[in-house]
C-alpha cells in the first residue's frame, strides 16, 4: 500500500516521486506507473510555453506509465507532455475544425462571436494520435510494422488469451489529461495496465466527445508476452458523427436516459463507430544468440 506523498514546497520532490510510483517486475520486463495531482500554475505555464498551445484544464504532467526490457534497454513510455505535443498545432486540419465549430455554434445557438472563440490555431479538442514514446533496444531493435492479412487484429494481439481468468498481479489506471471542452463535451487521455503471469496488456485511450458534433476513440494497445519476449503495439482510431452514435445506441435498445449515460462511457460507444485508421507493429526482444 502506497503512502500519501508529503507536502513539499518544491513539488514534486524526489521523495514524492518515489512514494507516488509503483513498480512491478515480471522478468525480463519492468512495469512502472506513477500518479500525482494536477500540475500547479507555474509548471502549467512552463508546459504551455514549451508546447506552444494552452493545455487542458486538468493536466497530470508528472504522471507516467512505462514498460522496460532490462536485457536490451528497450522501453516504451506514456506521458502527458509528449502526448500533447502530437496535437495539431499547424492548422493543417483547420477546414475540418471550422466546419465542426460552426455546427457546434449552431447547435448551441451562439452568435458569430462565439465561433471565433471556438476556432483556434490548434486542435482545441486535444485529439492526439499518441502511441507512446519508444526507446529502441540494443542493436536498434524496436517495433516494426506488420500486416494484419485477415482484417483488424486478426494476426495481432491474441485477444482470446487475454480473456482467460488468470490472476492479475499488477493493475493501474493513470489519467494524463482531461478537458471538458468549455462545457461542451470531454477529451480525456488515460492509460490502463493489467499484468498477468505470462502476459500483459496496456491500453492508452483518447476519448473525445464534442456534444452534437463528433465522437472519437483512439486506442493504443501494447501487448507483451513475457515468455517469448515479444511486444506488439496496435493502434485503432474510430470516429463518427454524434447523432449517428446516438442512433446506434438507440438500436441497442437503450432508453433515452441510458443513452445520455452511455455517451459518457467510451466502452459503450467505441464498438459502434467505424475504424478510420489501424496499424500493427511487433518486435521480438529475446536473445538472438
Amino acid at each position: 500500500m502506497n503512502e500519501s506523498p508529503p507536502h513539499d514546497e518544491i513539488y514534486p520532490s524526489p521523495l514524492t516521486l518515489r512514494l507516488s510510483t509503483r513498480t512491478h517486475t515480471q522478468p525480463p520486463f519492468t512495469i512502472t506507473a506513477r500518479k500525482l495531482p494536477i500540475l500547479k500554475a507555474g509548471p502549467i505555464d512552463a508546459l504551455s510555453a514549451r508546447l506552444g498551445i494552452p493545455v487542458p484544464e486538468m493536466i497530470f504532467g508528472d504522471n507516467l506509465v512505462a514498460i522496460a526490457h532490462a536485457p536490451t534497454g528497450w522501453r516504451i513510455g506514456f506521458g502527458a507532455e509528449r502526448a500533447l505535443d502530437t496535437v495539431d498545432k499547424t492548422g493543417a486540419g483547420g477546414m475540418l475544425r471550422v466546419a465542426y465549430a460552426r455546427e457546434w455554434s449552431r447547435s448551441r445557438e451562439k452568435t458569430s462571436a462565439g465561433i471565433s472563440e471556438v476556432v483556434r490555431p490548434f486542435d482545441w479538442s486535444y485529439s492526439c494520435g499518441y502511441k507512446g514514446d519508444e526507446e529502441r533496444g540494443a542493436g536498434g531493435r524496436g517495433l516494426e510494422g506488420v500486416v494484419a492479412e485477415q482484417g483488424e487484429g486478426a494476426a495481432g494481439i491474441p485477444v482470446e488469451l487475454l480473456k482467460r481468468r488468470d490472476p492479475i498481479l499488477f493493475a493501474d489506471e493513470v489519467v494524463l489529461y482531461e478537458s471538458e471542452l468549455d462545457d461542451n463535451g470531454i477529451s480525456v487521455l488515460s492509460v490502463k495496465v493489467r499484468v498477468m503471469e505470462k502476459r500483459m496488456l496496456l491500453l492508452c485511450r483518447l476519448f473525445m466527445r464534442l456534444d452534437n458534433v463528433l465522437v472519437r476513440v483512439r486506442d493504443t494497445r501494447v501487448y507483451v508476452d513475457f515468455e517469448k519476449e515479444v511486444v506488439m503495439r496496435e493502434y485503432t482510431a474510430r470516429e463518427s458523427e454524434f447523432d449517428k452514435v446516438k442512433v446506434n445506441l438507440l438500436r441497442t435498445g437503450l432508453m433515452p436516459d441510458a443513452i445520455t449515460v452511455a455517451l459518457r462511457d467510451s466502452n459503450q460507444v467505441a464498438h459502434l463507430m467505424p475504424v478510420v485508421e489501424h496499424s500493427l507493429e511487433s518486435v521480438c526482444l529475446a536473445s538472438q544468440s
